[in-house]
């Protein structure tokens, strides 16, 4: 512990700091100091409820003779942003959050780390920070929201999504948005949110059993307590993410992944960390798995169930059980001791929301590498969520050069069936900051389009969306990119179960095209999106904001 920093004549201007906050001499000089940052935000279900939770952490470091200093941290809701040109803050909003804790972190001088954040790229970046500061470290999430009842049905946030492109009237419009999210927690589907909730447990990031446990449950702060107190006995183990968090236990989360079917959106989550970390992961090691392991978690959208239904149905602790016959069992664990032995204590409950692999929900699995002409460095498509009829698709490609023009399109009838749209200069340095295109596929979904209708973008999208969608094109078209290329009226053609997408026109063709393109200027000339468009690395690097050269020190 780092008591030396506290103690000392030297440090007699640090003492005064901390006792004007309220802090004794006895908690400044003698007992670990663990920093709490707090994703807790009014504007949003995900994080409205953390304050409490946070309290419970609290109240837990205090028990294990800690001290916790509470301190806040940006938060956000993409459902907010949905629909909107704010929505490319999102990816960038991961390394602001990581930059937060890391600088607050930092300057303080935290022994370790007790995290609340629940929400897409908020927890995304809270795991980020982790292993940057490599002080012993845990999130304590929000938890996931019940899901809405109307006119005797469950329905879920995407289900409003619908209604609004189907021309529901005001009137039932008015009683979806009563109705579609009753609770607090993280949106109840196996959107970004809920992926990185559990992804945490597997990363040793967050405590067995816990991360899907549901807002509405009061098991939340009891257990959020017992994590306060935890982080206490890390701090004075020293057990750090460096150690935790091995090549192994990442595969083990690619693994996990596909089980569930997790967000696309986890596949930039999981390269960054790697790269963070100096741990040597590619797109490979994810088509690896792919053909391995196909999905057993029927949560929507791969099955009828949300994630409220999986944590009472065992949760990630039962699926990492279903996997235990293809993890790494030696890997270690959040405890101290190997995922093995953790896993013995388990028992495997197959039911109708968790399946097991001889049983599994789909013969697909949970994630795809795409790759092809147009994207030689990989592309990414959800198999479970794209309907049989456009699993082949080819067709002339209708291009335009961001979202919202697509979507103004779709909504003008301009796309018909059998269409391949084309969405550039939306990845991480066109948008700046790889927007989500909610506003052309939640239209697609809308119009009834998805079942005859490919999408090709450099961008990417949510873990709720559906569709024969192909995102994270790379490279982009901002760094000019085959898909920066694509004429109007080419023709098109993916292929989801061999994993590719071309546009078929021929190398001489592209090559005289080439000629003619002419890199744009950054859609952003200042502020964070800016700044993140100069630094981020590719899509199948993560898309971070990381622009050193990677670690060798645990580079395998």
């Amino acid at each position: 512990m780092g008591t030396e920093y506290w103690n000392g004549a030297e440090a007699a201007h640090r003492r005064v700091m901390m006792k004007a906050a309220g802090y004794s001499d006895e908690d400044i000089r003698r007992k670990p100091h663990i920093g709490v940052p707090n994703s807790f935000m009014e504007g949003s279900p995900g994080t409205a409820h953390l304050r409490r939770i946070c309290d419970a952490v609290k109240e837990g470091i205090w028990a294990a003779g800690g001290v916790p200093v509470e301190f806040g941290i940006p938060a956000t809701c993409g459902n907010v942003a949905n629909g909107s040109d704010e929505m490319k803050y999102e990816q960038v909003g991961r390394d602001i959050v990581a930059m937060s804790v890391e600088f607050v972190s930092r300057v303080h001088h935290f022994d370790g780390l007790a995290m609340i954040a629940s929400c897409d790229l908020i927890i995304a970046g809270c795991y980020m920070a982790a292993m940057r500061l490599d002080i012993p470290s845990m999130v304590v999430t929000g938890g996931s929201m019940t899901a809405g009842q109307h006119c005797g049905k469950t329905v879920v946030e995407a289900d409003l999504d619908a209604a609004r492109f189907t021309g529901a009237d005001e009137k039932e419009l008015f009683e979806l948005e009563e109705s579609v999210c009753p609770s607090y927690g993280a949106c109840p589907s196996m959107g970004t949110a809920n992926t990185m909730q559990m992804l945490g447990e597997v990363m040793n990031l967050v405590l067995p059993g816990t991360a899907t446990t549901p807002a509405s449950d009061n098991a939340k702060i009891r257990l959020a307590r017992s994590a306060g107190k935890y982080i206490v006995e890390m701090v004075r183990t020293n057990r750090k993410p460096s150690e935790l968090i091995t090549k192994e236990v990442l595969l083990n989360a690619i693994m996990f992944d596909m089980a569930v079917a997790g967000s696309t959106n986890a596949v930039l989550h999981l390269l960054a960390y790697a790269y963070e970390l100096g741990i040597k992961l590619t797109y490979e090691d994810f088509d690896k798995y792919a053909e391995e392991i196909k999905c057993i978690n029927a949560v929507i959208p791969s099955g009828p169930y949300t994630v409220v239904d999986f944590h009472y149905a065992g949760g990630v602790m039962n699926v990492m059980k279903q996997l235990e016959g293809k993890l790494f069992t030696d890997a270690p664990s959040i405890y101290g001791t190997t995922w093995g032995e953790m896993l013995s204590k388990i028992e495997a409950k197959e039911n109708k929301v968790i399946h097991s692999l001889e049983n599994p929900v789909s013969t697909l699995p949970g994630l795809k590498i795409m790759r092809g002409n147009i994207t030689p460095n990989g592309a990414i498509v959800r198999p479970t969520a794209v309907y049989e009829e456009v699993k082949y698709i080819k067709g002339k490609a209708k291009v335009f050069e961001g979202d919202y023009p697509a979507f103004e399109a779709i909504q003008n009838g301009e796309i018909v069936p059998g269409d391949i749209i084309v969405i550039r200069y939306e990845g991480c340095k066109g948008a700046p900051g790889m927007k989500e295109l909610m506003l052309s596929i939640d239209a697609l979904i809308g119009k009834g389009l998805d079942k005859s209708v490919g999408l090709v973008t450099d961008a990417r999208f949510s873990g709720f969306n559906y569709g024969a969608i192909i995102g994270h094109v790379s490279p982009e078209a901002y760094d000019g990119g085959v898909i920066a290329l694509v004429e109007n009226g080419d023709e098109i053609e993916i292929d989801i179960p061999k994993g590719t997408v071309d546009l078929l026109v021929s190398d001489e063709e592209l090559a005289e095209r080439r000629k003619n393109w002419v890199c744009p200027p950054l859609k952003q000339q200042k502020g964070c999106l800016n700044i993140y468009a100069q630094m981020c690395r590719p899509a199948e690097e993560g898309g971070a904001m990381q622009p050193w050269p990677l670690d060798a020190k645990y580079y395998v």
